[in-house]
């Protein structure tokens, strides 16, 4: 992965509990059943820009409509996609292996049962070596059958929890946490968190309904961490704004990373690898805390763009919200050097068509730290929505003080839902720094300090080219926040997280803390 991980010095509270966060995408899919593209182009792109991946298989739906003859060419490409995976199986343990990379890129086993009575569900396998198919017919069953097999490393996790209940969303009164530690509550279907949001439920499985949310579920009094990963079906994991995790462990290895799944230390987030950490003193999100005397709430936010806001829900009620732009306090200054982001997106152009990016961008006059891939994969859910096209292979690397590139952009379908590829930077500057691009020998030169004033555009040629956009620098105080809160006392049945937003419409999500006596 291009990405270099945080420095101790922007994330002490984090790196103190001695924790740092991966980023990955545990729910997503590909040719290996219904789904397009080749596993082996899946893996290679989660390990482009992921810690940790597992590429989805679809197994298994008890309750799937074979009678209702108006449903049938679903019933079909479901029929068809399980047993594409019968045969697939076995094989793809081979192919897993050979990208698992110990340390560096973590490869879970995975796939799903769908269930209009229970909701969908995706089975996750610690190790390589598990290799059963077990399609049980109910959460009860699946978990008799996953510890009598695999204990301690086996889960399953509730997936696109938001459809009403009977209709593939969630049924709490079947959830049980020793199943599922966590559950995903953003994806490409939408966010799962509460009645109302910016990512409503769009598909054509129909809207999500109040009693699915994550907030119903917590007034339930249910224990479990958030997820967010993409269920994108083109062979493109972490395809950006559709949902990725953060998990909070102490090295990038499937008992590491398990571990801190199993004890709810995620976030789920949208694109932007965001880093949001609290602690009630020595317990990082995720955890249960005893009853206690005016706990003080720690907090660090590293953004990946401007900090909008960052929220504290309480028992399902806002009960604070920060601001960095008014109450700013960076995590960590550089005296005579502007630590910031650059973020420079590609795409546009005339609809129906592709571009292919190919060019450089160098600093002159201070350092790059850190690349962050942002890019996405084609938009095919559906078999019977067609094939998507074939996506060269991409180029994305950090040299020094330059960047390398080398990918293709969809024009946007419609003027409200993007299509275009990017990257970020985290980098360090002078106030003389430049910035100096080529895209396909267009050749432009930019200041850091008219960054600060604001974004910088330009097509390649006339109206309708492809075009470019640099996203504005933010101030250290922008896109950095800690603080130390002081809440009202905590008491036993008392549920508690925190959620980011930022300028560009990308958010994070922390685990709750869970307040339980004795």
């Amino acid at each position: 992965m291009p990405t270099t991980a945080l420095p101790e010095r922007l994330t002490p509270l984090a790196s103190r509990l001695g924790y740092r966060a991966w980023y990955g995408d545990i729910h997503n899919h590909c040719g290996l059943s219904y789904g397009h593209g080749r596993l082996e182009d899946a893996l290679a792109r989660a390990r482009r820009q992921l810690d940790f991946v597992s590429v989805t298989g679809h197994a298994y739906w008890p309750d799937m409509p074979v009678d209702d003859p108006s449903v049938a060419h679903i019933v079909d490409f479901h029929v068809e996609g399980f047993a594409r995976l019968e045969r697939l199986w076995p094989g793809h343990f081979d192919v897993l292996a050979r990208y698992a990379s110990a340390g560096s890129f973590t490869v879970f086993p995975g796939y799903e049962i769908h269930s209009f009575e229970h909701g969908d569900y995706t089975i996750v396998y610690r190790d390589l070596d598990q290799r059963e198919l077990f399609k049980a017919d109910s959460p009860a069953a699946l978990l008799a059958a996953l510890r009598g097999r695999y204990p301690g490393r086996s889960m399953a996790f509730p997936h696109h929890i938001g459809y009403r209940r009977g209709a593939r969303g969630i049924n709490w009164d079947s959830f049980d946490e020793a199943l599922s530690p966590v559950l995903e509550m953003i994806s490409m279907h939408g966010c799962s968190e509460a009645s109302m949001g910016d990512r409503p439920f769009l598909h054509s499985m129909g809207p999500s309904d109040g009693n699915s949310t994550v907030r119903h579920g917590l007034g339930l009094g249910h224990v479990f961490g958030l997820l967010g990963n993409t269920d994108h079906h083109s062979a493109y994991p972490g395809s950006y704004g559709h949902g990725r995790s953060a998990v909070y462990a102490h090295e990038n290895t499937p008992p590491g990373l398990w571990d801190a799944i199993s004890a709810r230390r995620t976030n789920a987030l949208t694109g932007d690898g965001i880093h949001l950490f609290a602690a009630i003193g020595d317990a990082p999100q995720g955890s249960i805390v005893p009853p206690t005397k005016r706990p003080a709430l720690e907090v660090e936010a590293i953004g990946g763009s401007f900090i909008d806001f960052i929220d504290v829900i309480r028992n399902e009620r806002l009960v604070a919200r920060i601001t960095p732009e008014l109450t700013p306090n960076p995590v960590a200054l550089n005296p005579g050097r502007l630590e910031t982001l650059l973020v420079l997106e590609l795409g546009w152009g005339a609809r129906g068509r592709h571009f292919d990016w190919e060019g450089s961008v160098e600093l002159k006059g201070g350092r790059m730290l850190a690349l962050e891939p942002r890019l996405r994969g084609p938009e095919i859910v559906s078999p019977l929505e067609g094939a998507d096209e074939a996506v060269p292979e991409e180029e994305i690397e950090l040299e020094g003080d330059k960047i390398r590139f080398r990918l293709r952009s969809q024009a946007n379908p419609n003027n409200v839902t993007p299509a275009t590829q990017a990257f970020a930077a985290r980098v360090e500057l002078s106030p003389e720094a430049e910035f100096h691009a080529e895209f396909n020998g267009h050749r432009i030169a930019v200041t850091a300090e008219r960054l600060r004033q604001g974004a910088l555009s330009g097509n390649l040629g006339p109206i309708d080219s492809p075009a470019y956009r640099f996203h504005p620098l933010p101030a250290p105080g922008q896109w950095q926040w800690r603080g130390r809160m002081e809440l009202n006392d905590l008491v036993a049945g008392d549920r508690l997280y925190l959620r980011l937003r930022q300028s560009n419409g990308q958010w994070a999500w922390t685990s709750p803390f869970f307040c339980r006596a004795g």
